[in-house]
């Protein structure tokens, strides 16, 4: 299990000068950590800019700086070496990469501006276009893997219900806390339990990068929903997850305070695909054994 990395994710000094600031390192830290709890071995790609241009150069666009045949023989001769290590290792879970970068963005490049559009354009960078097929993630998106699930707790069901989703989101390479795994499951609790649990669950969401909240019900949970809108105070990513086919109104789904601060998905599928997740194996079956 492995990822192909951007070089300069490992040594940022392989960056063009000044453009690295102390929140890329951060980034960058926290995608290898997530490497390092799942036990993801990072693989680092060649970095076709430093081959071509050399450690000490200034920012550029593509088309500024390497739109020439040389640049574009030696990304052919790149790919053929990373073509050799995928068919000796297999596919990775990902090419794990950085947003902007002329040959390594993901969804972002600075290509250069041509024919009246901006420098700057959505898609891959020129190196990793060349693997169109192999799954890729900025490390923006990547770093962000502590979920918080939000959920009812007051059944076994409904326990039943929130540890299946939190062993799949674990599957995909998240950390989740889950507050019923922190002692928050039981109707007996003085008011010194009351104030810990306030104080783990409330600590736990400030530190979550995604808030997963279970939504199901004739209403949310007022404490899943309390959740919610202290994560959206804190401007975190909320994902709902509603498999319940009741409506609270004609164009609502839920509580539409609730809906509108975030992202409701229908199924665990399109949870996982709002997340972004990495596809190690096929998504669970919907349906959960009693």
């Amino acid at each position: 299990m492995y990822v192909l990395c951007s070089p300069c994710i490992l040594s940022p000094s392989l960056r063009a000068k000044g453009i690295t600031h102390p929140s890329d390192i951060a980034l960058f830290a926290r995608s290898i950590g997530r490497c390092k709890k799942f036990g993801i071995e990072v693989v680092p790609l060649p970095c076709p800019e430093t081959r071509y241009l050399g450690p000490d150069r200034a920012p550029g666009t593509y088309l500024e700086r390497l739109n020439t045949p040389e640049f574009a023989a030696l990304l052919e001769e790149l790919r053929g070496k990373v073509n050799a290590i995928i068919k000796e290792r297999g596919p990775p879970l990902c090419i794990l990469g950085v947003n902007s970068s002329p040959t390594c963005g993901v969804t972002s490049t600075y290509y250069g501006a041509e024919s009246g559009k901006p420098p700057k354009r959505d898609g891959r960078g020129v190196f990793y276009a060349k693997f169109p097929d192999i799954p890729a993630q900025d490390v923006s998106e990547f770093s962000k893997y502590r979920i918080y699930l939000a959920a009812p707790l007051f059944s076994e069901a409904e326990r039943t219900y929130n540890s299946a989703i939190a062993e799949l989101l674990r599957s995909h390479y998240y950390e989740v806390y889950l507050p019923q795994e922190t002692g928050d499951d039981h109707a007996v609790r003085d008011k010194k339990d009351y104030a810990r649990i306030y104080r783990c669950n409330k600590r736990a969401v400030r530190d979550a990068d995604i808030v997963v909240a279970i939504i199901d019900g004739a209403d949310a949970d007022s404490g899943t929903a309390w959740e919610m809108g202290y994560a959206a105070g804190l401007r975190k990513t909320v994902i709902a997850l509603r498999t319940d086919f009741r409506r609270a109104g004609s164009h609502e789904r839920v509580n539409l305070m609730l809906e509108q601060e975030a992202r409701v998905v229908t199924s665990r599928n399109e949870l996982l695909a709002a997340l972004g997740a990495l596809h190690a194996s096929p998504p669970r079956p919907e349906k959960i054994s009693a």
